[in-house]
């Protein structure tokens, strides 16, 4: 069973996804935040497989919880509830941790696939990045602290990096190269060592920075 929290001020975005969540078997919300300040101190107490975190929230917002728990290293995989003029926003959320983002007006479908993919160890960046945050990527001042001159990359470490890029997890990446799912673990390793991030969603955003991907 994968274990969600939801954070968002609006009851009714609440409420809408806790409906959509409680239709598959799998997944089960247990708790819920209606501001950053709540999330900051519930979550690391519950200890959620995957988070649903709104982004624009009075007194505290998505970014600063983001912030605060990966300061702490209490971030569990969070997925960016998002609408469609938070380019900027979704950006810097991505560089704080975030594993991806969703459109508030996400379809059943989408969200619980969303939610499986996270719970996985994989994420949401590219198959969701929209030409406005590639464009976002680009215009970026404050850029991901990283090396400015990433070691290069092998031709396996770059395979490995555009499956990263597609969101599949170790396992499914092992799986579709035919290697062990360890092997995996290490090239995935030497990536973030020779981009100088420190997550594989960083990592992502890097060479979507760079054109690797």
């Amino acid at each position: 069973m994968i274990s969600v929290c939801l954070v968002d001020d609006q009851n009714l975005v609440r409420q809408g996804v806790r409906s959509l969540l409680d239709l598959a078997e799998d997944i089960r919300v247990v708790a819920e935040c209606a501001d950053g300040a709540q999330a900051v101190q519930d979550i690391p107490r519950i200890k959620p497989d995957v988070v649903l975190l709104d982004l624009r929230m009075p007194n505290m917002s998505g970014l600063e919880v983001l912030q605060a728990l990966s300061a702490r290293n209490e971030l569990p995989p969070t997925i960016i509830l998002t609408t469609f003029d938070d380019d900027q926003l979704v950006l810097q959320g991505l560089k704080a941790g975030a594993r991806g983002y969703l459109l508030k007006d996400v379809s059943l479908e989408q969200l619980v696939e969303a939610v499986r993919t996270v719970a996985a160890g994989g994420s949401l960046v590219a198959p969701m990045v929209t030409q406005r945050l590639m464009a976002g990527v680009a215009r970026m001042q404050n850029h991901f602290t990283s090396l400015e001159q990433p070691d290069p990359l092998t031709e396996r470490e770059t395979e490995i990096l555009r499956l990263l890029s597609g969101g599949y997890s170790n396992k499914e990446i092992a799986n579709s190269l035919k290697v062990a799912e360890g092997t995996v673990k290490n090239h995935v390793s030497n990536i973030l060592s020779k981009l100088g991030v420190r997550d594989r969603t960083r990592a992502v955003l890097k060479a979507l920075e760079m054109g690797i991907v």
